[in-house]
């Protein structure tokens, strides 16, 4: 299997259930009240860890209780975690995350110790990205330092796949180096200006991602599952239908399986049929990195769909 480093974001996400998502001057009382591992990166580094990835996690935490808890909870999963910095002057990062009865949710994230990732830093743990793979980023940490990943290790033939989430511009000059980019329908529109309403507008998204020089795009659905494309291929790829309780990571969870499929030596399609799955599943539970699935659940799954 191929080495994987994810770079991103470490949070402690505070949720809390509703019946709906509270308007602007409106409270709502909730019904529930959880505190769970969050943020982009770590929950892409904790999924693909629990499907059998071989993962290393650069980060950024504070010096404070929930950095240690965040750093024993790494640990725990089996990532590597000698990329997990500490940082004195910032607290750890923190996700307010609403949660309503369908499952749709609400989230405002406080970066701490996050925003303080810089390229400095990355360049004191380059031997992480020399000995890895596949880079799995995301914007959640500031871009210059994503952007100095991307062209230090773009000519190394790494496989580097940017979520861009949150929304961000992104340099053109990056976009050629990236072997795929992961956007969701909000972020295709902001980084295209395409509104994706459909098939044909999703393919004409992830079009103009292509000219830009991004070797795979792959826009994530929901329910609807992901439309890939690259320049020989494009489908519409369907998730399997799951009745959603918490939608909380799930695109998180779609991109830690991915490179965890390309690790595997799986193609593009392949790769992408297993995100959907893994991410189908992740919503029929509750939480970030608790709705993760492991990875003899999904073989599980698997090998009773061979077997009808």
């Amino acid at each position: 299997m191929q080495k994987i480093l994810v770079v991103g974001s470490s949070n402690i996400d505070l949720v809390i259930h509703t019946k709906k998502l509270p308007k602007p001057g409106e409270t709502v009382i909730g019904n529930k009240f959880l505190k769970n591992p969050g943020g982009k990166g770590a929950n892409q580094a904790v999924a693909a860890a629990r499907l059998g990835g071989q993962v290393a996690f650069i980060t950024k935490v504070g010096n404070d209780d929930f950095g240690k808890e965040l750093t024993a909870l790494y640990q725990k999963e089996g990532i590597d975690c000698q990329g997990v910095l500490m940082n004195n002057s910032s607290s750890t990062g923190v996700a307010l995350i609403n949660v309503d009865k369908q499952g749709e949710n609400s989230i405002t994230v406080a970066s701490g110790a996050n925003k303080h990732l810089s390229v400095e830093d990355i360049m004191n743990l380059s031997s992480l990205i020399d000995e890895s793979d596949i880079i799995l980023m995301q914007l959640e940490v500031p871009i210059e330092t994503v952007e100095y990943i991307i062209d230090y290790a773009g000519n190394s033939g790494k496989k580097i796949i940017l979520n861009p989430a949150p929304a961000h511009q992104i340099s053109d000059k990056a976009l050629p180096k990236l072997f795929a980019i992961t956007p969701n329908e909000t972020e295709i529109e902001y980084l295209t200006g395409i509104r994706v309403q459909s098939e044909e507008s999703a393919a004409q998204g992830a079009a103009t991602m292509i000219k830009k020089g991004v070797e795979n795009v792959i826009i994530t659905l929901g329910a609807k599952g992901a439309y890939f494309m690259n320049e020989n291929e494009h489908l519409l790829i369907p998730a399997p239908k799951v009745k959603a309780i918490d939608t909380t990571a799930a695109g998180d969870i779609f991109n830690g399986a991915f490179v965890v499929a390309l690790a595997n030596g799986k193609s593009i399609k392949e790769s992408v049929e297993y995100a959907c799955l893994v991410s189908s599943l992740s919503v029929t539970r509750l939480g970030a990195q608790n709705s993760a699935p492991y990875q003899h659940e999904i073989e599980n799954i698997i090998g009773k769909e061979h077997s009808k």
